[in-house]
């Protein structure tokens, strides 16, 4: 079983690339679900099928559950998903918008504003990612292709189940004592409602779900694939997606080149000199080539040619994918676990090392800081808060550095609180 998601910058050919994977995958003997959790929803486009009518959703018995969304057959072995956002909304949200609803009501708020008020962010995001881990728990396919936003919302989503488990972990053992020792003479006191216990609960199986995502989309079964053009502004954006999805210990095994056009000088063969205009654009891209190779360097790297025709349908997005990997090497490997390179902890003679993988960058690109049983680690505009293990917990930070694609920092025990003997 493997998961592989694809993004890129918008308009790199992203979903066209995951469709093509999809189906030469389907096609090869894998029984494979490929999901779009883009917004644009263009991978029923790239299908030439209509999954917005033709998937339907189907309902938990008794009419009282999530609406789900149906996977559509494309073709035999081949199946394809497409969340929106009227799969959104379950029981379980509904009984946590109603009392926030009350919440604010107390406190004399108009029902319209209060409305806008609990309105979910991030909801559509988060359904996908609970779609996909459903998916994947179903056992029903060998391989599921993910078609994931542009670069920025990817991120965000793929940073989503660890940043929302990270803030339940705090609410829910307060919540929990309070509602437990304090119903109902608090309701009183504070002014406003307690939530019942089933709200609690439904909170309690989100940060449940969440941690499990969270193991799924940093196992050894999934990985990400970025999709990019042999441009300068496409390949420097592709580089910054790289170190991000490693600080938040997502893995990376394959580089798409996309739209890599024929070389000119090749094409007459009656003498007739080459088109000008193309013949600098096989040099521009000849240049961002090398560019990426040298950028990715350890990763395989894909070269996909500008087809003379935009692939449409199942038979155009195989020739594209057959043009992509003309031996198959890539195809039999697809269901190969990925070589996981997250945050590692290892002991030394004087304490211990936190290694995390953060490609492409100098020391003077990362901040750190330590706070309590955490650790702040920050890369431009992307924070990741890492909740240390037992042990480290008990040391103090005595240096840090980065080198050859790796953050290291070094602990070493405190005294004070370290158990002597």
């Amino acid at each position: 079983m493997r998961v592989i998601l694809f993004t890129g910058k918008g308009g790199v050919g992203k979903t066209t690339t995951a469709a093509a994977t999809a189906v030469r995958a389907a096609r090869a003997g894998i029984k494979t679900l490929v999901m779009s959790t883009d917004a644009a929803h263009s991978l029923g486009d790239a299908l030439d099928v209509d999954l917005a009518h033709h998937g339907g959703s189907q309902t938990e018995p008794h009419g009282t559950g999530p609406r789900r969304p149906v996977p559509v057959e494309v073709e035999p072995g081949l199946s394809a998903l497409q969340i929106s956002a009227q799969h959104t909304a379950d029981g379980g949200w509904r009984l946590v918008h109603d009392y926030l609803m009350s919440v604010l009501a107390t406190l004399g708020i108009e029902a319209v504003v209060a409305e806008e008020l609990t309105s979910l962010p991030g909801a559509e995001e988060v359904a996908a990612l609970l779609e996909l881990r459903t998916q994947v728990e179903s056992g029903d396919w060998d391989l599921v292709v993910v078609d994931c936003a542009p670069t920025a919302e990817t991120l965000r989503l793929l940073a989503l189940p660890e940043a929302l488990a990270w803030h339940l972990d705090r609410l829910l053992p307060g919540q929990r004592g309070l509602i437990r020792s304090l119903r109902p003479a608090a309701a009183a006191a504070v002014g406003v409602p307690l939530p019942d216990p089933d709200v609690v609960e439904v909170v309690t199986g989100w940060h449940r779900h969440l941690r499990e995502l969270q193991r799924l989309l940093t196992s050894d079964l999934t990985s990400v694939r970025l999709v990019l053009t042999p441009e300068r502004v496409v390949i420097a954006e592709s580089r910054r997606t790289w170190t991000s999805l490693s600080l938040y210990g997502f893995v990376v095994d394959a580089v798409v080149v996309n739209r890599v056009f024929p070389d000119a000088a090749g094409d007459a063969g009656d003498g007739t000199p080459p088109d000008p205009w193309r013949s600098a654009w096989n040099e521009a891209q000849q240049a961002g080539l090398v560019e990426v190779r040298e950028s990715f360097a350890g990763l395989p790297v894909v070269v996909s040619p500008y087809l003379a025709r935009e692939p449409i349908g199942p038979d155009s997005l195989d020739e594209l994918a057959a043009a992509q990997d003309p031996d198959g090497s890539g195809v039999s490997t697809l269901l190969e676990p990925v070589a996981h390179r997250g945050l590692t902890v290892t002991r030394a003679a004087d304490g211990f090392t936190l290694s995390l993988p953060l490609p492409l960058v100098t020391a003077s690109d990362v901040a750190l800081q330590r706070r309590d049983q955490e650790l702040l680690v920050a890369v431009g505009d992307h924070r990741r808060v890492l909740t240390l293990p037992a042990a480290l917990q008990r040391c103090d930070v005595r240096s840090a550095s980065v080198r050859e694609g790796m953050l290291r920092v070094r602990f070493v025990p405190n005294e004070e609180v370290w158990p002597r003997g």
